[in-house]
C-alpha cells in the first residue's frame, strides 16, 4: 500500500468522515458478534453440534441475505448518507431491545432470534452502502489502494471489538446477562456511528439522481430491480467472474470457519473457548492487514486478476498446514487464510467498482453481498453433514484443499482476455 495514496486519501474531509463512520461501525460490529457468539456457541450451559452450529448460522443468515435485493434498490433510490445515519441509529434501539429479550428469555428465545435478524440484515445494509459509496470520496486511480485501507482497517476495527467483548465478557460474566451487557455497549457504538455519519452531506455518496417515486413504489421494484442489477453484471465480465470466485470462496472459507468453531468449543478437539477462536480470528485480520499491504502494489505489476488466482492457489497450499490440528498450525492457517480472502476481496471489489454504473452499483453489491452470505449459509448446510462435533477431519481439509485449487484454475481460465470498462459516476 502506497503511503503516498494513503496520505492524499486522509488529507481528503470527505474520505476521513466516511472512514471514520466505517470503524466506529464495524468496532460495533466486533461487540455484538463477541456477545451473540458467547451466548450462542461458548455458553458454559450448553454444548454446541455441528447441526446446531449449522442452523444457528443458516438461521441467522439467510434472512440476512434476503435482505440483499431490497438493499440494492434502496440504495439506489435514497441518499447512501442518511442511510447510513438511519440505519445505525435504528441498529442502537434494537440492540437495546434486544439486551433485555438476552435477559428475560435467554439466547434461543424466538424474540432474542427475531430481534438479531433484524440487526444484522442491518449490517449488512450498512456495509453495502459504504462499499457503494466509496467511489465518491476517492479519486479513480486510488480505488485498491482505498479498498484496501478501508476494509482492512474495518476487520482490525471489527477486531478491537471482538477482543473488547472478551474482556466485557469477564467484567459482566459469560451467561446471558453478560452478553446483554455487551450488547447494550454495542447499542451505544451504534448511535456514535449515527452521529458521525451525520456529518456528512445528504448528496455526497450518491446516487446522483434520486428517483421521485415513493417508497412503497420503489420497493415493488425490488424483483426487477434484483435482475436489472445481474443482467448489468453480465455485460461486464471482469466484475461477474470476480463474483464468481468470491462466492466460491465464501463456501470454502465458511467450511473452514465453521470446523475451527466447533474444534474451540468446550467439547471440540482443541477445546480452547471463545478466547482461542478470538486468537485464530485475530490472526486472520492480521493476514488481512498484510495483505492490504502487499496488494496495490502487486496488481499494478502483475494485474486484479492474477493476483486473485494466486490468492485462491495460496489457499489451497494454506489448507494443509491446518492439517496438524494444534492451536499454532490454526493460527498459522488462519495468517495465510486471511491473506488470501483479503487480498481476493480487495481485488474483487475494485473490479465491481471499476466495471459497473454508479446507478446500478447499489443493486451490484447487495447481489454481492447476497451471493456471499448464501454461498456461508450453504458451507453450513455441508458442515453439519460432513463435519463431526468435535471439528476435526481430514476429509473435509482434503475437500476444502481441492476446492480452491479448483476455483483458481477455473478463475484463471475464465478471466483470461477480461477486463473492466470504464464507468460513470466516479471521481476521476
Amino acid at each position: 500500500m502506497e503511503s503516498g495514496a494513503v496520505r492524499g486519501m486522509l488529507a481528503e474531509l470527505d474520505f476521513r468522515r466516511l472512514l471514520r463512520t466505517r470503524l466506529v461501525g464495524q468496532c460495533g460490529d466486533g461487540l455484538l458478534s463477541g456477545a451473540l457468539f458467547g451466548a450462542a456457541f461458548f455458553n458454559p450451559e450448553k454444548a454446541t453440534t455441528a447441526p446446531q452450529a449449522a442452523a444457528a448460522f443458516a438461521t441467522l443468515l439467510l434472512p440476512y441475505s434476503l435482505v440483499g435485493p431490497f438493499a440494492g434498490v434502496l440504495l439506489d433510490r435514497w441518499s447512501r448518507q442518511r442511510v447510513l445515519v438511519l440505519a445505525n441509529l435504528t441498529r442502537a434501539v434494537l440492540l437495546t431491545l434486544l439486551a433485555g429479550s438476552l435477559t428475560q428469555t435467554g439466547a434461543t428465545s424466538p424474540s432474542t432470534i427475531g430481534l438479531a435478524l433484524v440487526v444484522i440484515s442491518l449490517n449488512r445494509f450498512v456495509l453495502s452502502g459504504l462499499s457503494a459509496a466509496l467511489p465518491h470520496v476517492v479519486l479513480d486511480r486510488v480505488l485498491v489502494t482505498a479498498n484496501a485501507f478501508t476494509t482492512t482497517l474495518g476487520s482490525g476495527a471489527a477486531a478491537v471489538g471482538g477482543v473488547t467483548s472478551l474482556g466485557l465478557r469477564d467484567l459482566f460474566g459469560r451467561d446471558n446477562s453478560g452478553a446483554a451487557a455487551i450488547a447494550v455497549c454495542a447499542a451505544a457504538v451504534y448511535l456514535v456511528t449515527g452521529l458521525l455519519a451525520t456529518r456528512m452531506e445528504r448528496s455526497l455518496l450518491g446516487p446522483h439522481v434520486l428517483p421521485r417515486e415513493p417508497v412503497a413504489t420503489a420497493l415493488k421494484a425490488v424483483a426487477s430491480g434484483f435482475v436489472e442489477g445481474a443482467r448489468h453484471l453480465r455485460r461486464h465480465p471482469a466484475a461477474a467472474y470476480g463474483l464468481a470466485a468470491m462466492t466460491a470462496h465464501r463456501f470454502f472459507y465458511g467450511l473452514t470457519f465453521l470446523g475451527a468453531l466447533l474444534l474451540y468449543t468446550e467439547h471440540g478437539a482443541l477445546h480452547r473457548g471463545l478466547a482461542g477462536l478470538g486468537q485464530v480470528v485475530t490472526a486472520s485480520i492480521a493476514g488481512g492487514l498484510v495483505a492490504a499491504l502487499v496488494t496495490p502494489r502487486v496488481t499494478r505489476r502483475i494485474g486484479m486478476q492474477r493476483w486473485i488466482v494466486v490468492a485462491l492457489a495460496f489457499a489451497a497450499v494454506v489448507e494443509v498446514a491446518a492439517a496438524g490440528y494444534t492451536h499454532p498450525t490454526f493460527l498459522l492457517a488462519a495468517l495465510g487464510l486471511g491473506f488470501s480472502a483479503q487480498a481476493a476481496k480487495i481485488c474483487v471489489d475494485t473490479l465491481v467498482q471499476e466495471a459497473v454504473d454508479d446507478d446500478f452499483r447499489g443493486r451490484v453489491f447487495a447481489l454481492y453481498d447476497t451471493l456471499f452470505n448464501v454461498s456461508f449459509v450453504s458451507a453450513a448446510a455441508v458442515a453439519a453433514v460432513i463435519l463431526p462435533d468435535n471439528g476435526k477431519s481430514y476429509a473435509v481439509l482434503a475437500i476444502i484443499c481441492a476446492g480452491y485449487a479448483l476455483t483458481a484454475l477455473v478463475y484463471a481460465w475464465t478471466s483470461s482476455g477480461t477486463a473492466p470498462r470504464p464507468r460513470s459516476g466516479v471521481r476521476t
